[in-house]
């Protein structure tokens, strides 16, 4: 801008110094379709020349309808020049007037106040412009109009925005800026160096997601824009406000925090080949990074970090923490170590912690006393580490203190020893527990281990079910992952009312998430009925049942899909208050009438055979029973006298209206239809 004005002004000068030798003076106009000089270029111009109030100066109103200055990005704006020419006794051509850019970026200098003195024995040109309390000035050789010193003071930072779009993608929206700088223009771009300082700086990405806003700072600067990538040095200090770089949002303090960068800039993108960050009660990181023009982490390297929580989380860290672990965390202690990640997928890493304690919002997820150092390479060996907590606890559910050893080997960080960890009251066996952080998802995870004395009266007390003596044991030979899907192979068998219930095709999609998808295949032996009816107060009964429930769907421990399969094909007894309970949570009535006065004088009734089958779909559930015709189907089959025949007379039903009939008939109520 300044290199393009001295240009014009100086064209100016030259032409008043031949009119002077005119003896009668009298309006000029010039006019010229464009003009071209360095760094410029005006179309349509006209430019009036006329005597000034004093017989020494010249008044000169000059009109460009477009003016492009590339090197500022600057196209199409238009300018106005009005003011008065003179020169004085040591000789200098002095200009005061007013300029007018229009449409410029910001609206920079659309009412500036200027002052021009060029001087021609100290080879100099000096430029002031002001607009209310914004305050440019320039100074420059008439030798070496490529260079020029500017400072600005109050300069609002969205004037800066066509300079910047030369080699940056992002959108100033705001702020202010003081800055004493060093500009030296080329033919194939700038070069520019000094002091700056911002307040309430505010920038957006090109899809127009606030990048940084309300940050002020002090930095010393060094812009290479002579060729591309672009190169950028900064080294200074920053406070207030917030910044995204990459997927990183800073929340900064009001106390200074130490930045030095180093950074290649091209198509909107950053490769920082050298970051430096130090708040001293929060995070210090030295290493590198490069994020592309959508603001997508490409490579984070860090050579060295120190984090001390739990300020690190809430100024820098939360929303990492959020996506991998859980919202709004709470964490206190100090983490330290190195890591290497490169699109998508990690190359090393290393962390020690000597206590660190984190949990969600919800006391859902929680971790105490993390402790040791854990490290990891793609390629080649690392040293064995050691690893402990005092308490892990993931739904409620509550692992002891452990201490877990570790070996990194060609991209595999396994566990060299088994690991014990108390469990509900029973224990859990890892015989093996291998991560490879740069397989393929399907192959990062696999682990090993058997399951032994998990008291089932806790489990289903921590999941919100009725508590069922037991216990659960069983072996997991091995894990696989597709779309955070682990499905575990091998089973576990849970002994209850004397007999088992055999889980097989165990997974768990989402574990960390608040509604964990759990899927399972449940096969049924033995189970005595006597103290499974007792358990749910449904009514006495006796007998052995046998079955299948597969496909159990559980989403946050709720019940969304089964097919079941249920039989006691040996008989046994029913009370009739269990026999009643049957009949009516599947929609049948309960036994009326002289055969219900009848029924009634028997404590129980012997049965033949009973067997239900169903299936929970989309909300609702589908039934059927031994056999069945329009009427219904059977549910219990008698035997003897009297005679006992419970039948369900609806195939479907709503699931919440068969858990209000369930609920019913296990408060010791004849169950509603």
């Amino acid at each position: 801008m300044f290199r393009s004005l001295r240009r014009s002004l100086l064209c100016l000068c030259t032409f008043c110094g031949l009119m002077g030798a005119v003896p009668v003076w009298a309006d000029t106009v010039v006019a010229a379709k464009r003009v071209d000089v360095p760094g410029a270029s005006l179309q349509d111009i006209t430019a009036r020349l006329a005597p000034g109030a004093d017989p020494n100066t010249v008044k000169i109103s000059l009109h460009a309808s477009k003016a492009d200055f590339p090197t500022l990005g600057w196209r199409k704006v238009g300018l106005t020049l009005q003011g008065n020419l003179r020169r004085d006794i040591q000789m200098r051509w002095l200009f005061d007037g007013t300029a007018q850019f229009t449409g410029a970026p910001g609206g920079a200098l659309s009412n500036a106040i200027i002052a021009v003195v060029m001087d021609g024995s100290a080879n100099t040109l000096e430029v002031d412009a002001t607009q209310g309390v914004i305050r440019v000035g320039a100074a420059l050789p008439l030798d070496q109009p490529s260079h020029a010193q500017i400072n600005m003071h109050n300069l609002p930072a969205g004037w800066l925005q066509g300079l910047l779009a030369t080699v940056w993608a992002g959108h100033v929206a705001g702020g202010k800026v003081d800055a004493e700088l060093a500009l030296d223009v080329r033919d194939e771009g700038f070069q520019s160096s000094g002091d700056v300082t911002t307040a309430d700086l505010k920038y957006t990405t090109p899809a127009g997601n606030v990048a940084a806003d309300g940050l002020a700072g002090h930095a010393r600067f060094a812009l290479d824009a002579t060729h591309r990538p672009a190169q950028l040095a900064l080294n200074g200090s920053l406070h207030g406000g917030q910044l995204q770089f990459g997927p990183a949002l800073a929340r900064l303090p009001d106390h200074d925090i130490a930045l030095d960068l180093v950074a290649n800039m091209e198509h909107g993108g950053a490769e920082v080949s050298r970051l430096h960050l130090d708040d001293a009660d929060a995070l210090q990181l030295d290493g590198a990074l490069s994020i592309d023009a959508k603001g997508n982490l490409q490579k984070l390297k860090l050579d060295h970090f120190q984090a001390r929580f739990p300020a690190a989380y809430d100024r820098y860290g939360q929303p990492w923490f959020d996506n991998a672990l859980a919202p709004n965390l709470h964490i206190s202690g100090q983490l330290d170590g190195h890591l290497d990640y490169v699109a998508d997928s990690w190359r090393s890493f290393a962390f020690h912690s000597d206590g660190l304690d984190l949990a969600d919002s919800t006391g859902q997820l929680q971790a105490s006393g993390l402790h040791g150092n854990v490290d990891w390479s793609e390629q080649g060996d690392k040293p064995p580490t050691t690893f402990g907590w005092n308490q892990l606890v993931w739904r409620k559910y509550a692992v002891g203190a452990a201490q877990s050893h570790w070996h990194s080997h060609d991209g595999s960080l396994a566990l060299q020893s088994p690991l014990d960890m108390p469990l509900l009251k029973g224990q859990v066996h890892l015989t093996a527990l291998e991560w490879r952080p740069a397989a393929a998802k399907a192959q990062r995870l696999n682990l090993a281990a058997s399951v032994a004395g998990v008291d089932l009266a806790t489990l289903n007390q921590t999941m919100g079910w009725t508590p069922i003596a037991g216990t659960l044991d069983g072996t997991i030979s091995s894990m696989s992952s597709i779309n955070e899907r682990y499905e575990l192979q091998g089973e576990l068998t849970a002994k209850a009312f004397d007999g088992t219930a055999v889980l097989t095709h165990l997974s768990v999609q989402q574990p960390l998430s608040e509604n964990p998808i759990i899927t399972t295949d449940v096969a049924l032996h033995q189970l005595d009925l006597a103290p499974l009816a007792d358990t749910f107060s449904f009514g006495s009964m006796t007998g052995r049942l046998d079955g299948s429930i597969n496909g159990v769907q559980l989403v946050g421990g709720n019940l969304v899909a089964f097919k079941a399969s249920l039989l006691a094909q040996n008989g046994g007894k029913i009370s009739l208050h269990a026999a009643n309970n049957l009949s009516v949570v599947t929609g049948g009535t309960a036994a009326g009438g002289f055969q219900g006065a009848v029924m009634k004088l028997f404590k129980t009734l012997n049965y033949k055979r009973m067997g239900i089958d169903t299936t929970l779909q989309n909300g609702v559930c589908t039934f059927s029973g031994l056999d069945g015709d329009a009427s219904g189907y059977t549910i219990v089959e008698g035997s003897g006298l009297p005679y006992l025949h419970v039948v369900g007379e609806q195939t479907r039903i709503d699931w919440p209206t068969f858990l209000h009939r369930l609920k019913a008939a296990s408060q010791g109520n004849v169950a509603d239809r």
